[in-house]
């Protein structure tokens, strides 16, 4: 309690002396007046105003898909969810006992983003940051985000941002997200860092524009192998093991890592420029266009002594690494004409290189290859048009040559009703060979060498997806996909598998027969006065020959909540409780030798409530956030797992902030 005092102590004087010149105007939208003599704008200003007045619009934020948003302080109930150490909504996420140690699906969506196949540890690469998710900035004046919270026992999450710019034309900024959580088991530390600088430019004419950034990024676990005795030592609720670094645990020398360093750049130049009379906007244009990505990422498992947790070993010591290097190039044109709309085409090549630096040979003398490498070719196009309330796009990728891409196609269709009502409607087809992983590998561990370049197909996926967003009704998804050859790891046996060991029979398979999912998703947020009831519900149903695909059935989270403005409006106040709760089904289980998740029909788990209560605060620009997670831990049963041996935190105080703040 202390500690939360001496943190609310240290941000009022800080927001009293820091943020004088940052002030809230009575309308829903920020205004920052800058009261001291700044450099304006434009120096034109200077002659007839000694200051200039800012609004939050002023300060962009530009998404990789050139969607443009503003800087956004206010305080809502979407920022709650969000305030976590992904910085994203997990409704359909199951945190691990530890922060960031890993995440299961409560919900799954197979849209792919890429035409591409991923290194794979998609279990702990959650936080690896990919070009998509990177934003570019273009402010008014310096701007600055801290984002700090609490983990568990020692460590910090701590996410610092600034972007700045030399001139209207050019901006920068650089960040730095750290993290590092000692957690309540033993051997359960995660640290990560991810570092990214950015950079956009507009030329004077606005005929040529730039982006590029580089990205430095690591996430590195402690691995435990989960409890070993939880029946005795976690679900008895014996007081002896509350303290939970007296449970027992599999492994005390196991850690896993991924590390990535990344460099883009994407710019473009437009040969042909015609404005509309007296006005800035463009009636047609014709533009070239070059993108370019270097990356390279490995994923690492490290062992002092083997275990066989996952079975017979080559070597006492574990160093398993993946490697993959990848190298893309894209040249396109694009031409926008105000009535035809914006037509894109270009063709992509695009460089890999997956390996281990070890040599595995079988008893029989076969030797799995330790390499894939090649060169693919394809091609892509995107076309954008809207028509009064009417929007559509599509884009296209499609593999002239090569072996792990086949193609990607998205379509959407929107319509705008009126103002409070929207419908929208996706479609998605694409077909790639699955993850490197699944591909190929090799490990001391006996068990973890496969080779099945030349067996495995391509997965395919199609999906068909209907929204209506309404500020009346509510907002309904209804979601339809069909798999082909999904691809998965399960413990694979001509005998039957001890209970405890499924890790040291893990392959990767592939279904051969359909596999569909039906997801609906209805979110919808009731008010009375001050008073406030957000509620998110989901259901999937699976049809399966197989069951290779396991989701629970339903999934519900509810907030009550509380809002007003106190202290004469100097302070806007949110405080209310959380109920989340999924309903049982067999969770897949986790394998820290290849950081995946893997299939398991023994067990059945969930079914239990999580409560969550809540107080957050908004003074000026900085957000101050406070919760007790999971505070019905002891009362409603120790239950509550992740996956099967690896438990979801215990009741928890957390508090953090978030502060903007403008030079």
């Amino acid at each position: 309690m202390k500690y939360i005092i001496l943190v609310l102590l240290c941000l009022t004087s800080s927001i009293v002396l820091g943020q004088d010149v940052i002030e809230k105007s009575e309308k829903k939208r920020d205004s920052i007046p800058l009261d001291k003599k700044t450099k304006p704008i434009n120096p034109k200003s200077k002659l007839q105003n000694d200051s200039i007045t800012l609004t939050i619009e002023d300060y962009k934020i530009i998404s990789f898909a050139r969607d443009t948003t503003y800087l956004d302080t206010t305080l809502t109930i979407q920022k709650e969810y969000r305030y976590n150490y992904l910085r994203e909504d997990d409704f359909e996420l199951m945190s691990f006992s530890n922060i960031g140690q890993a995440y299961n699906e409560l919900g799954v969506n197979f849209e792919r983003v890429t035409s591409y196949p991923n290194l794979g540890a998609i279990a702990k690469d959650r936080k690896y940051l990919e070009k998509e998710q990177i934003n570019y900035y273009n402010v008014a004046t310096p701007m600055t985000e801290l984002f700090f919270k609490t983990t568990l026992e020692e460590g910090q999450l701590l996410d610092a941002n600034l972007a700045f710019n030399t001139s209207r034309r050019l901006n920068f900024s650089i960040g730095y997200i750290g993290f590092r959580s000692f957690g309540k088991y033993n051997d359960s530390q995660i640290e990560s860092g991810n570092f990214v600088t950015t950079t956009n430019y507009l030329s004077k004419n606005g005929r040529y524009a730039l982006r590029a950034h580089i990205a430095a990024q690591n996430i590195s676990s402690e691995e435990n192998g989960g409890l070993v005795d939880k029946e005795a030592q976690f679900e008895s609720g014996d007081e002896d093991f509350i303290n939970r670094p007296r449970v027992d645990v599999y492994l005390d020398d196991a850690d896993n890592k991924i590390l990535g360093k990344r460099y883009y750049l994407d710019h473009t130049y437009k040969l042909v420029r015609k404005q509309l009379d007296s006005t800035r906007f463009e009636k047609t244009s014709l533009s070239i266009g070059h993108s370019f990505d270097y990356e390279t990422k490995y994923f690492q498992f490290l062992q002092t002594a083997s275990d066989t947790l996952f079975g017979d070993a080559i070597l006492s010591t574990i160093n398993d690494k993946a490697v993959l290097k990848t190298f893309y190039n894209e040249v396109n044109a694009e031409f926008y004409n105000r009535t035809l709309g914006r037509l894109t085409g270009g063709i992509n090549i695009y460089n890999y290189d997956y390996y281990f630096n070890s040599q595995f040979i079988e008893a029989d003398g076969t030797a799995i290859p330790n390499r894939l490498n090649g060169t693919e070719i394809g091609i892509g196009g995107k076309y954008e048009k809207r028509i009064g309330e009417f929007d559509f796009s599509a884009d296209l990728k499609y593999n002239l040559s090569g072996e792990l891409a086949g193609n990607l196609f998205n379509a959407s269709a929107s319509y705008s009703i009126n103002e409070n009502n929207k419908l929208k409607l996706s479609l998605h087809t694409s077909a790639r060979m699955p993850n490197f992983n699944y591909l190929l590998y090799q490990s001391e561990y006996l068990n973890y060498n496969w080779n099945n370049s030349n067996v495995f197909e391509k997965e395919r996926t199609s999906s068909l997806k209907g929204e209506l967003l309404s500020k009346t009704w509510g907002n309904v998804m209804v979601k339809y996909s069909n798999l082909d050859n999904y691809t998965y790891f399960s413990p694979v046996s001509d005998e039957q598998i001890t209970d405890g060991l499924d890790n040291a029979f893990i392959k990767p398979l592939q279904e051969g027969n359909t596999v569909s999912h039906l997801k609906v998703k209805y979110e919808k947020e009731f008010k009375v006065g001050m008073f406030a009831l957000n509620n998110t519900v989901m259901y999937q149903n699976v049809t399966q020959d197989t069951q290779v695909l396991n989701v629970p059935q339903l999934v519900t989270r509810n907030t009550l909540y509380f809002s007003s403005d106190v202290f004469k409006k100097a302070m806007y106040l949110q405080t209310g409780i959380t109920f989340k709760y999924f309903s049982s089904y067999n969770m897949n289980g986790y394998n820290p030798v290849l950081g995946e998740f893997y299939l398991q029909n023994k067990e059945e788990l969930g079914g239990y409530p999580l409560l969550d209560f809540f107080i957050n605060a908004r003074i000026k620009q900085t957000r101050i956030y406070l919760k007790a997670e999971h505070f019905n831990a002891s009362f409603s049963g120790y239950d509550y797992y992740a996956a099967p041996n690896y438990p979801y935190r215990d009741f928890v105080i957390r508090f953090g902030l978030v502060w903007n703040f403008f030079s």
